[in-house]
């Protein structure tokens, strides 16, 4: 927990301690980076400095590739983002923006590594790009925004790796570029995405982690007020961060405002732009699961399977996982005991396909040892609450195994 504390709080250094910053840059939790993401038409003032971001041809296919991303139709987008990168060779925009179709395929399952070493080549390779234009010119915009960037997105893998001092020192590296950036950068629209995710975070870090203090008292206070208030420009007038901003606002009232009527109108908005997407269907769920709303849930997740079972693009093995994972748990929870172990043992199933599934695993098994308690299978119930003793704990998975080992589970 620190230091997935400490993480965060260099993903908000990445941000630029509140300065307004471009879009590219990463955000400071777990969600699908799109940070150049084409969204809206919505004319927002280009930097003092200009941007290829503003260019006609680079609008123009980075929203048709990026749209098509968005719809996990990989091989489209990188058609329009091939043809970006051809006209400006030396430019990083190119490469950044294939990097986010291997960004895609990552985030689609967090538990499959197999796609790092390419996903990492790329991001130096934008490096690469950008220190060859600030060896001509050491405040060049572009350069520093996707310097930035790419430092940002290094630094948010290897959080998600459990590389901590690696995810430090991306975000160290950024910080001097972001400042460039933010001398120039306009202060709306895309541009105040940045300052609006870190005045939200700082604000409530110290709330969620307390030893988060320990880093962020070096930096400028946040306003939770006013980061929401910048998050919804954003979600409003944004070109390329539109549906980062509109995803981090369901997300903070998911997680942190206890708001689920808001995060939900939030999601509806993501599904609607974006039907095809997995990611914003599961989360759409989630939403609905805990809110207590479970029939609305069912039918999201049911709706999941059936697309990861006619093999929709980017519905997954891991979809499927967490899709089983929640109507299990829903049939549990309705006494409907035989469909809940019906569900869990496609789970075991997948998860066994994935060494690195430990979580749905674990879960699946603690579910598993409470269908058997309720349906009287003793035996059968501690053995699974065992397993779960043995592997490595998710969810508090081992404090109610060790609950149910000492008292059955009643139903």
């Amino acid at each position: 927990m620190v230091a997935r504390a400490v993480a965060v709080a260099m993903s908000l250094l990445l941000l630029g301690g509140g300065a307004h910053v471009a879009p590219g840059q990463p955000a400071a939790d777990s969600l699908p980076p799109d940070a150049l993401a084409p969204d809206s038409s919505s004319a927002v003032p280009a930097p003092a400095r200009p941007s290829i971001l503003h260019t006609p041809f680079v609008q123009t296919h980075g929203t048709k590739g990026l749209n098509h991303l968005y719809g996990m139709r990989f091989a489209q987008a990188k058609a329009h983002f091939d043809r970006i990168n051809q006209r400006y060779p030396d430019h990083p925009v190119g490469p950044f923006l294939q990097g986010l179709n291997l960004w895609w395929t990552l985030m689609l399952d967090l538990t499959d590594t197999s796609h790092d070493a390419a996903f990492i080549e790329q991001m130096r390779t934008v490096i690469d790009r950008c220190n060859a234009l600030l060896d001509e010119d050491a405040d060049h915009f572009d350069a520093a925004l996707f310097k930035a960037a790419a430092h940002g997105f290094l630094a948010r893998l290897h959080s998600n790796r459990s590389r901590w001092w690696k995810t430090i020192r991306n975000g160290q590296k950024a910080i001097n570029y972001v400042q460039t950036v933010e001398a120039v950068a306009p202060k709306r629209g895309d541009y105040v995405f940045g300052s609006g995710m870190y005045d939200y975070y700082v604000a409530i870090l110290p709330g969620e982690y307390s030893l988060s203090k320990a880093i962020l008292w070096m930096l400028p206070d946040g306003d939770k007020a006013r980061g929401l208030r910048r998050l919804r420009e954003a979600a409003r007038n944004g070109r390329y961060v539109r549906t980062e901003a509109i995803y981090f606002l369901a997300k903070v009232h998911y997680l942190y405002e206890d708001d689920f009527s808001a995060s939900r109108r939030w999601v509806e908005r993501l599904r609607e732009r974006h039907p095809d997407n997995p990611f914003f269907h599961v989360f759409e769920g989630r939403i609905h699961a805990r809110w207590g709303r479970w029939g609305k849930a069912r039918s999201i997740f049911a709706a999941v399977l059936e697309r990861a079972q006619a093999g929709a693009p980017g519905y997954n093995a891991h979809m499927e996982e967490v899709a089983r994972l929640y109507l299990a748990r829903d049939r549990l929870y309705r006494d409907q005991y035989r469909e809940a172990l019906a569900h869990l043992a496609e789970l075991e199933q997948l998860t066994q396909q994935n060494e690195e599934a430990t979580k749905y695993r674990v879960l699946g098994y603690l579910y598993q040892g409470m269908v058997y308690d309720a349906l009287g299978r003793r035996d059968l119930a501690v053995n699974r609450f065992r397993k779960v003793l043995r592997m490595e704990d998710a969810a508090g998975a081992h404090d109610r195994a060790d609950r149910y080992l000492e008292e059955p589970y009643a139903g």
